[in-house]
């Protein structure tokens, strides 16, 4: 058996220093039209181009101090007022110091906060306007501005006060909570679970400002070699002449529906023209809810999938996007697209109901399933991206296999949902053959039998970041 090194793409030794900016010569792709329900801007002609699409505000922003300077930094970090950031917080650096929010180069400041809540975009200097669709900010309570006092300068720290980062010309602005909550999740209704986690008793105040970090972001967790950059995922693509990119997200396991769309999408982009599409299968590696399964076992699944054969390892990517999940829907989904645009992707797989997730309170999804890939089809700053909504797939019990739905037949088919899908695992019993690669479904059934005490019997609530 090949060992997950075989298919994933590792990770380079880091350099000791990173210029602050990557510069990219790449012309972006035009937009593709495909049928949403809802008429599109613009059509233009496909053209087929072997450049990668360049990076929102035209270059790839990388936020780390030089090494000659790493010194001189931490010698003026203990001399400032220290903020202690939570492990989100560290999540939201390790995202902006990479370049996936580019242009943006560090917490947002007022103006940046109110475009991205009322706008969903930013507008730059030069007048163009780039997507940015969930807030990235970091909250400081009364005691922490108090201790700020008129300082320009912060430095940021881990929760053992290691140093992370300075943030640099700062500005204290109000968290107004509530509009947060509703502008971003569309209700203030109560167990949302990023809000409870990260909002909810987050300090009243919010600080913005440019940063300057000391050192790429690790978690020491194993999977470190996985969390490839946006710079790192580009030079990827080049060495593997790709002239598509198209990027898959995904928190859950891979099953065979999902690699049905995958391979199906690379075989629509080969009827195209394009002669290299490659897939980023890209799991979201930062917070997420406590019923989800873990990172590191989603990791060991999809290493089963590529062993199996199921998606080919010469034509995937697979690596991990360190944001923390909102749950936000439309609104989130537009987050993730743009930011695998700064990581190279032309094409952006959409599903149902992305980002979503059951309302908290009544019995229903919170959001409606169709709005994120029509959301995303009139986004402004994501024309240049080429939205792929889902075929609909679900289990043909006729071809004991997977299969796109067809209406016609509907009888034929079987939908099982990730909750079905949760169920069988934890009762150590089978799905349908076909539906997921056999040592895929074993890892699942052992991550449920890992969280069931010998004694009990009953599977415990997972604890979130």
């Amino acid at each position: 058996m090949a060992s997950m090194a075989t298919y994933f793409v590792k990770t380079p030794s880091p350099s000791p220093s990173f210029p602050k900016t990557f510069n990219t010569h790449f012309s972006p792709a035009p937009r593709l039209s495909f049928p949403l329900g809802s008429k599109p801007r613009t059509r233009q002609r496909l053209r087929i181009s072997n450049a990668l699409i360049e990076p929102d505000g035209g270059k790839l922003v990388e936020l780390f101090v030089e090494e000659s300077k790493k010194g001189e930094k931490k010698r003026e970090a203990t001399s400032l007022p220290r903020v202690k950031l939570s492990r989100i917080d560290l999540q939201w650096v390790h995202v902006i110091s990479e370049g996936w929010s580019s242009p943006l180069r560090g917490f947002m400041r007022e103006s940046e906060f109110l475009q991205t809540l009322h706008f969903n975009s930013l507008r730059l200097e030069d007048g163009s306007v780039v997507n940015m669709s969930v807030p990235i900010v970091l909250a400081i309570d009364d005691a922490q501005k108090r201790l700020i006092g008129e300082s320009t300068r912060v430095a940021l720290v881990d929760s053992d006060n290691n140093l992370i980062a300075i943030l640099k010309d700062i500005e204290i602005y109000k968290h107004h909570k509530e509009e947060r909550i509703a502008r971003t999740w569309g209700t203030t209704a109560p167990g949302l679970p990023y809000v409870d986690q990260a909002i909810t008793n987050a300090g009243n105040w919010l600080i913005g400002g440019d940063l300057e970090v000391i050192e790429p972001i690790k978690y020491h967790d194993g999977l470190d070699r996985f969390r490839l950059s946006p710079a790192e995922l580009r030079e990827e693509f080049t060495r593997r002449n790709a002239d598509a990119v198209f990027a898959f997200q995904l928190r859950n396991p891979v099953h065979n529906g999902h690699a049905l769309l995958m391979t199906d999408t690379r075989r629509r982009l080969l009827e195209m023209g394009y002669k290299n599409p490659i897939l980023l299968l890209h799991p979201l590696g930062g917070y997420t809810k406590a019923d989800d399964v873990p990172l590191s076992w989603r990791m060991k699944q999809h290493e089963k999938v590529l062993e199996d054969g199921v998606l080919d390892p010469e034509t995937t990517v697979v690596s991990i996007f360190p944001s923390p999940m909102h749950y936000a829907g439309p609104t989130e989904v537009q987050w993730h697209a743009k930011a695998r645009i700064n990581a190279g992707a032309n094409f952006y797989i959409v599903g149902r109901d992305p980002a979503g997730m059951g309302h908290p309170i009544e019995k229903r999804d919170l959001y409606d399933a169709d709005h994120g890939k029509k959301v995303l089809s009139m986004a402004p700053g994501l024309e240049r991206l080429n939205i792929l909504p889902f075929k609909v797939a679900a289990y043909d019990k006729s071809q004991g296999k997977m299969a796109f739905f067809d209406p016609s037949r509907q009888q034929d088919f079987l939908f099982i949902s990730g909750t079905k899908m949760r169920t069988l695992a934890r009762n150590k019993e089978n799905p349908p053959e076909g539906f997921m690669c056999p040592n895929g479904w074993k890892v699942l059934v052992d991550y449920y039998d890992s969280l069931v005490p010998a004694d009990s019997g009953k599977v415990p609530e997972a604890v979130p970041v």
